[in-house]
């Protein structure tokens, strides 16, 4: 059921690969005003902070930072880090509710795109990682660039 991104990716968090293990990843629409479509297309929008929550049937936003737009009007939100709804399937929903209630599951924000003129949040459902887990995903990464590394000098002496 995972879903890639088409489109330009306008904010990533890279710090949730890095805490979590994503098991699952789902296209989520987003309620927003005017402006701050207009704000998220010129790419001001952080999510490094961000969270997501089930309330109600409905899946919600938080500490998403939208700057507000300068050519913007009264309709501006006066909060930047305002809670925002999500728009998924209620099946999606169902089974996000399911799977987050497990204990060590969080579902995280992984990166906003457009597609199709819609800003959309691609959301992982993720299992957090432990500080052995993080060292072990560190020594893997300095091992394969030790490796490129070393190919890269091969070559060149090589030519």
């Amino acid at each position: 059921m995972g879903k890639k991104s088409d489109g330009k990716v306008l904010a990533q968090n890279k710090k949730a690969s890095h805490d979590y293990f994503i098991e699952d990843t789902y296209e989520a629409g987003m309620v927003l005003t005017g402006t701050e479509i207009k704000s998220i297309r010129n790419g001001r929008v952080n999510i490094g902070d961000a969270f997501a929550t089930i309330r109600n049937g409905e899946i919600h936003i938080h500490n998403m930072h939208i700057s507000p737009f300068e050519q913007g009007n009264r309709n501006n939100p006066l909060d930047p880090t305002r809670t925002r709804k999500l728009l998924l399937h209620k099946e999606q929903i169902r089974k996000l509710l399911g799977l987050s209630k497990q204990d060590g599951y969080a579902i995280v924000p992984l990166k906003i795109y457009i597609r199709n003129g819609y800003a959309k949040l691609l959301l992982g459902l993720g299992k957090g990682k432990r500080q052995y887990d993080k060292r072990a995903d560190a020594a893997k990464k300095d091992a394969q660039r030790d490796i490129q590394r070393a190919l890269r000098e091969k070559q060149k002496i090589a030519r």
